[in-house]
């Protein structure tokens, strides 16, 4: 069971509507087009069309196990105190001195440039359930990073 934001639940089930409503059907024109057009040993557009098809298909797929296996998170169930799913924490790295704030959010909306890492990260698993003034240490390749929490709020 995946937990998404209503934004990104929203932007996958948009993604899927269009795929299957204007892109799939483009493809299988095309399919059709270049199938018709004869030998498919030396056809090359005919190749092309079916590594879309079936990279379409798969992206298809990929979307609805997502959707099915996925529920949009009740932010108002979330606890405000701690940190949790789309709590944005701004924390210390007690190594550099260097604060950092981040958003903890599910793998599927996970965006570095965007501020956001996933609660399965090292980083984010480390903060979670973890309150202002706690400690966190997160296992990264480079070693062990000891983090202070300075601030949650929820997003």
């Amino acid at each position: 069971m995946e937990y998404l934001s209503k934004q990104r639940y929203d932007e996958i089930a948009a993604e899927l509507r269009h795929l299957i409503e204007e892109v799939y059907p483009r493809v299988q024109e095309d399919l059709a087009e270049t199938s018709a057009q004869g030998d498919r040993s030396d056809n090359a557009g005919y190749r092309e069309a079916r590594r879309l098809q079936g990279k379409t298909i798969s992206r298809i797929r990929f979307l609805q196990k997502i959707l099915e296996h996925s529920r949009v998170i009740d932010t108002d169930a979330l606890p405000k105190d701690e940190v949790s799913l789309l709590s944005y924490v701004e924390f210390t790295n007690l190594s550099t001195n260097s604060r950092m704030k981040f958003q903890i959010v599910s793998p599927h909306e996970m965006d570095l440039e965007a501020g956001k890492i996933s609660l399965k990260s090292p980083i984010g698993a480390a903060l979670m359930g973890k309150k202002v003034g706690d400690i966190a240490e997160a296992q990264v390749p480079s070693g062990i990073l000891r983090l202070r929490v300075e601030s949650i709020t929820l997003g």
